[in-house]
């Protein structure tokens, strides 16, 4: 079964109300047309990976593309999960956890995007949650990180919330644009201290072999 050579198909996130886990075929189609769709007004840019200029067609192959590749590239060195987001049965997105080196510096970087419909709800940052407790309480993360645009006030405030503080600045080219960042960063003394809802992982067991763990 492709579970057993592929655990990561077992790998279920759920928090109150939502379950984050590796889309299966249908669903990962469904994803990409919800990404075709449209994630950010049109007067925002909020990637520094521009997937989301282009028509609705490119922004779906995009979704498919990048959720391929990131499957054919894991290895212990460097990986990158990504996880549909659901709600009942629903797709709203996708969040991705990312690392490299992980067993000996045991630090993860995270991204996500959710469909224009589904935003301003508190997805996002339950969707972070349930990451970050993977990372954490699961994986034995000793930092989460994260880059955010100065001006994408939401991330900065999904980030804030959750006690990520200042860890400097980074510019990076976009075009021939230069961009800036902020570098937010998660210590695991930090998220001991943080409320946060109760979030339950099932099937890790079984891949950590594939964290390097």
């Amino acid at each position: 079964m492709l579970i057993d050579l592929w655990p990561q198909y077992g790998l279920i996130i759920r928090t109150p109300r939502l379950e984050l886990r590796l889309p299966h075929e249908e669903e990962l189609a469904a994803l990409a047309d919800l990404a075709g769709e449209g994630v950010h007004r049109a007067d925002e840019r909020p990637f520094l990976t521009p997937w989301t200029d282009g028509g609705p067609q490119d922004r779906a192959r995009s979704v498919l593309q990048g959720h391929w590749g990131d499957l054919a590239g894991w290895s212990v060195a460097a990986w990158q999960l990504g996880l549909g987001v659901f709600h009942h049965g629903r797709p709203l997105g996708m969040v991705a956890l990312r690392a490299h080196d992980f067993p000996v510096v045991r630090e993860v970087a995270t991204s996500s995007w959710l469909g224009l419909a589904h935003q301003g709800n508190g997805y996002g940052t339950e969707a972070r949650v349930g990451l970050l407790t993977l990372a954490f309480d699961h994986l034995g993360a000793r930092a989460a990180r994260t880059e955010v645009f100065q001006d994408n006030h939401a991330s900065q405030g999904v980030s804030r919330k959750l006690g990520y503080e200042h860890d400097g600045i980074s510019v990076d080219a976009r075009g021939d644009e230069a961009l800036v960042s902020d570098r937010l960063r998660l210590t695991r003394q930090r998220w001991a201290q943080q409320d946060r809802p109760a979030v339950r992982v099932d099937g890790i067991t079984a891949c950590r072999p594939m964290f390097g763990l």
